[in-house]
């Protein structure tokens, strides 16, 4: 009897933990909010970790995931998708010699966001904030992602503090500004990003203005709700100091 007992517990056990697991499903070339909706009904998590330029699949569409397809992962957990933004329609300007504002307003106006800001220390006498070098160089074609990343010239001076970058992810935006300034950090910049793209959208209009889709939703209703931050650069985790500009995609 106690052999059938212990047999029995066993079974209950594996059916109770497999009875928790489900299929990631497979997410490519679907909309932000086609895949939101098919993750909810597996009692996932959708969270859009980056947005990279693609020449094979439209804007607006899920370009990578991770689970793979297929994974077995518990329900509730976080499947991370990256966005495609289209093939790459932008210059990328050349900011070298430019005070980092110019230069983040330049790299702005183009629809391009700021990646990594480093600081390279040198003699007193040399100008503080200047551009030394850039990321991608100027006009540099075949770019992966919108973002381009500076070194500053500054004096030599002790390194900022340095913090570990919070999980903000699912966040309200209020919220996660918040948490971001009780570690001492500060937004940056806040892009909204739009959950539901049309289904095929033609090639003419698929010059993206800035990084995230422009193109208008349909009527369709997202189960992620507006403000509510999906994705952050740096990702939770990375070191961070006060210097770094941190930015925040916000679901609208």
């Amino acid at each position: 009897m106690m052999s059938v007992a212990l047999v029995s517990a066993l079974a209950t056990m594996r059916l109770a933990i497999h009875g928790t697991e489900v299929a990631v499903p497979n997410l490519s070339g679907l909309t932000l909010a086609e895949a939101s909706d098919l993750t909810l009904g597996k009692r996932l998590n959708l969270n859009l970790e980056n947005s990279f330029y693609s020449t094979t699949v439209p804007a607006g569409r899920v370009l990578a995931q991770s689970p793979a397809p297929g994974t077995k992962v518990r329900k509730q957990w976080n499947v991370r998708v990256t966005q495609s933004l289209g093939p790459q329609r932008v210059a990328i300007p050349n900011v070298l010699g430019q005070q980092e504002r110019e230069a983040t307003l330049n790299i702005r106006h183009v629809g391009l966001n700021i990646g990594i800001v480093g600081h390279l220390p040198g003699p007193a006498s040399n100008a503080p904030g200047v551009v030394l070098a850039q990321s991608p160089p100027p006009n540099a074609a075949g770019v992966d992602r919108p973002r381009v990343s500076i070194l500053l010239s500054q004096t030599d001076a002790p390194p900022p503090p340095a913090f570990v970058m919070p999980d903000v992810v699912r966040m309200n935006y209020a919220q996660a500004v918040l948490v971001l300034g009780n570690a001492g950090l500060h937004v940056a910049a806040a892009q909204g990003v739009v959950m539901g793209v049309p289904a095929a959208a033609p090639a003419a209009a698929a010059t993206p203005a800035k990084p995230a889709p422009t193109t208008p939703a349909p009527a369709t209703t997202s189960t992620i709700a507006g403000g509510t931050v999906i994705a952050q650069y740096p990702a939770a985790g990375h070191r961070v100091t006060t210097a770094d500009s941190i930015h925040l995609s916000i679901a609208r």
